[in-house]
C-alpha cells in the first residue's frame, strides 16, 4: 500500500479557481442558460471515503480512509463497520448517516437480504449500527436514499424486485412500505433466465425512480412519494432495451433531460431521452465501452455523467478500463478514450465532489486505485496512490467542513 503524497500537486490553489467560489452565482446562471443544469462548486477540503466490500480473507465490512484532494494523501483504510458483504452504499445528504444493502440469499432464517442503518461520527467517521430490516428479497445489491433523507429504494438482484423504506426521525429504517416483484427472462439463457433488478436512480426531480432490470432488458419506472416512500408503477411503466443487452445502472446529465444506462452483457451505453413530465423513456444512442477489435469475455459494471455534463464514465470488466466518452449539445456520446484501471475487475469507481480525482475499486485485485482527473480533455493519470482493501465494490465520498 502506498500513502506517499501526490506527484501532481494541490487541486484548488490558484487564485482563478478561488475566486470561483466568488462568483458562483454568476456561474450557476451561465450554466443554467447553456442547459446544463446546476453547478455545484466544492472546494478541495478532507473527505471521509467509504468503501463497500465482498466478506473475503481480507475484508469484514465497511471501511473508511480520509482523503486530502488538496494535496493527493489518503489514510489507511479501517475498519468500521463488521457486516456481512455490504457490497452497496449510500450517505444521506445530510451526511449523518449511511446506509448499506447486506447481499445475501438469507436473513433471520428468511430468504431475503437486508438493509443496515448506521449513524456518522462526524469527527473520526466511525459508523454507529442503528438497525437492519429485510429486503423483502434475495441478493439486494444497489440502493439510493432520496435527497430528502427520508427514504431509501433497494435493488433486489436475485429475487428480481424493488423494495422501500421510510426513514425515521432517528435515522433509522422502517419496514417496508412497498414492494413489486419484476417478471419475465430475456435472450441470455445463463444470465437472463428470470428478473434481475440491478439499480436503482431517482430523477432530478425525485419524483421518480428507475430500476434497471438485467434479467428482462427493461427499465422499469416509478413514481415515488418521498415523503412516505411509496413507489407506485409509471405510466408508462417501462422502455425495453435490446434483447440480451442486460441493463445495470443509470446516470443523469445535470440537465435532467438524458440518462445513460450501461449494459452489462452487451459491453454498451444507451443514450435516452427523459421526460421529466411523464417520465417517458426515448432511445437515441447506443455505443459500445470497448475498443474496435475486442474479441476477450468482458462485462460492464459502473457508470457516471462527471458533474461538468461535458464527460461519460464506463467500466469494463476483462478488458479492466474505463471507458471516458464526451457528451456532445443533443446528449449523444463521442468515445476520447479507454483507460487502465491498473488492475483486475473495476467493480465500481467515482469522481469525487471536486471533479478532479477519481478513485477506482478493483475487486479481484484487492486494491482502490487513485487517477488526476482532466475535467475538461477526459484524460485520466494514475495519481500514485493505490490502497490494499478485499474486494472493494463501492465508493462514497463524505466532504468534511472542518
Amino acid at each position: 500500500m502506498s500513502s506517499s503524497s501526490s506527484p501532481h500537486g494541490s487541486v484548488l490553489r490558484s487564485p482563478a479557481l478561488l475566486n470561483l467560489a466568488s462568483t458562483t452565482a454568476l456561474f450557476e446562471l451561465i450554466v443554467l442558460w447553456l442547459g446544463l443544469g446546476p453547478l455545484t462548486c466544492v472546494l478541495a477540503g478532507d473527505q471521509f471515503v467509504y468503501v463497500g466490500t465482498y466478506n473475503t480473507a481480507q475484508s469484514k465490512g465497511i471501511y473508511m480512509f480520509r482523503f486530502s484532494p488538496a494535496s493527493g494523501q489518503v489514510t489507511s483504510p479501517s475498519l468500521v463497520a463488521e457486516t456481512k458483504n455490504p457490497s452497496f452504499l449510500d450517505i444521506a445528504p445530510t451526511g449523518q448517516f449511511l446506509y448499506a444493502v447486506n447481499e445475501s440469499d438469507q436473513f433471520r432464517e428468511q430468504r431475503s437480504g437486508a438493509l443496515s442503518s448506521y449513524r456518522i461520527d462526524r469527527s473520526t467517521g466511525g459508523l454507529t449500527k442503528l438497525n437492519q430490516v429485510l429486503t423483502r428479497g434475495s441478493g439486494p445489491c444497489h440502493l439510493a436514499v432520496s435527497r430528502t433523507a427520508k427514504c431509501v429504494v433497494v435493488a433486489n438482484y436475485g429475487g428480481g424486485s424493488v423494495a422501500s423504506f421510510p426513514i425515521l426521525s432517528d435515522g433509522s429504517l422502517g419496514e417496508a412500505v412497498s414492494f413489486f416483484q419484476h417478471e419475465g427472462k430475456s435472450a441470455n439463457p445463463r444470465r437472463q433466465e428470470k428478473p434481475h433488478a440491478h439499480g436503482v436512480t431517482f430523477d432530478l426531480d425525485q419524483k421518480r425512480v428507475l430500476v434497471p432490470d438485467l434479467g428482462t432488458d427493461k427499465l422499469m419506472v416509478y413514481s415515488i412519494d418521498t415523503e412516505s416512500a411509496k413507489l407506485v408503477p409509471n405510466d408508462p411503466p417501462a422502455l425495453a432495451v435490446a434483447a440480451g443487452a442486460g441493463p445495470r445502472h443509470i446516470a443523469f446529465h445535470p440537465n435532467g433531460r438524458f440518462a445513460y444506462v450501461v449494459n452489462e452483457l452487451a459491453c454498451t451505453v444507451t443514450v435516452l431521452d427523459y421526460d421529466a413530465a411523464s417520465g417517458a423513456l426515448s432511445h437515441r444512442q447506443t455505443v459500445s465501452t470497448l475498443p474496435d477489435g475486442f474479441s476477450g469475455d468482458n462485462t460492464t459494471a459502473e457508470i457516471e455523467v462527471h458533474r461538468n455534463g461535458r464527460l461519460l464514465f464506463a467500466s469494463n470488466r476483462g478488458y479492466d478500463s474505463l471507458a471516458v466518452f464526451g457528451i456532445n449539445r443533443n446528449g449523444s456520446l463521442r468515445l476520447l478514450n479507454h483507460t487502465s484501471t491498473q488492475g483486475k475487475t473495476p467493480r465500481h469507481f467515482a469522481t469525487d465532489p471536486t471533479g478532479e480525482w477519481l478513485w477506482v475499486g478493483n475487486q479481484n485485485s484487492n486494491m482502490l486505485v487513485l487517477f488526476r482527473l482532466d475535467a475538461r480533455t477526459g484524460t485520466l493519470m494514475p495519481a500514485g496512490q493505490t490502497l490494499e482493501l478485499g474486494a472493494p465494490v463501492c465508493v462514497k465520498y463524505l466532504p468534511l467542513h472542518d
